[in-house]
């Protein structure tokens, strides 16, 4: 591989460099392979899924080249344009289904409570890009085996508990367009399948380091309530 150019972003766990015309390099900042990640993105795109092209991954797994996708983050589309939540919740919602409906490899790892599917575990609007020729789903770190509710129910406590910075009065102007959303997305699906999944996913996120206390508060506070309508 050769030195890639100017860096474009950075996260927790890589960054992500320039590579030439239409390529970036991304870069595991512990160096831990992306064997994985290469495997299943060629797997989905190869099926006609829209997620980053792979074009090479180093000896070790650490370094990989693909496709460059250019355009906004759906979370930031929403943001500045807050009233296009029902059509982005329809496109997120679609995004699920059609990933779903693809078998999982038998190499991957299963999630807490079975299921056959392919699952992503992290589809929510900040890993969908909003490119020219329609969204694509990046980041596919904790795609595994698992069930379609399970999937679903993950996207819906990481974009209903998620800690929203900034003063009070932009939190709670986020927090009630957030509802809207969720609600729209959680519309496209059997409402009493995806609160079946809850717990097993609650109970798996908890466990994440990733994750503040705050938002594992707010992650069973959501559960419980969901319990709590369910009672006659």
């Amino acid at each position: 591989m050769r030195q890639p150019g100017a860096l474009l972003a950075s996260g927790r766990d890589s960054e992500i460099f320039d590579y030439g015309p239409g390529l970036v390099l991304r870069r595991s900042r512990s160096r831990r392979s992306m064997e994985k990640e290469t495997a299943i993105m060629r797997y989905v795109t190869e099926r006609g899924y829209p997620a980053p092209r792979v074009e090479e991954l180093s000896a070790d797994g650490s370094e990989l080249v693909m496709e460059r996708i250019v355009g906004p983050t759906m979370l930031v589309d929403l943001q500045k344009r807050p009233w296009t939540y029902g059509r982005h919740a329809a496109t997120l919602a679609s995004l699920h289904r059609r990933l779903h409906e693809l078998p999982a490899p038998t190499w991957l790892h299963a999630f807490p409570g079975g299921g056959a599917s392919l699952v992503h575990l992290d589809l929510h609007p900040l890993n969908v890009i909003l490119a020219p020729a329609g969204p694509v789903l990046i980041d596919w770190t904790n795609a595994a085996r698992g069930s379609e509710a399970a999937d679903v129910a993950l996207t819906w406590i990481l974009m209903a508990t998620a800690e929203i910075p900034g003063p009070r009065w932009r939190t709670g102007l986020v927090g009630i367009m957030r509802t809207l959303f969720v609600r729209s997305f959680l519309r496209h699906f059997d409402r009493a399948n995806i609160q079946a999944a809850l717990p097993a996913v609650v109970e798996w996120k908890s466990r994440d380091r990733n994750i503040r206390p705050t938002e594992v508060a707010a992650m069973r506070r959501l559960l419980a309530a969901e319990e709590a309508r369910e009672k006659p």
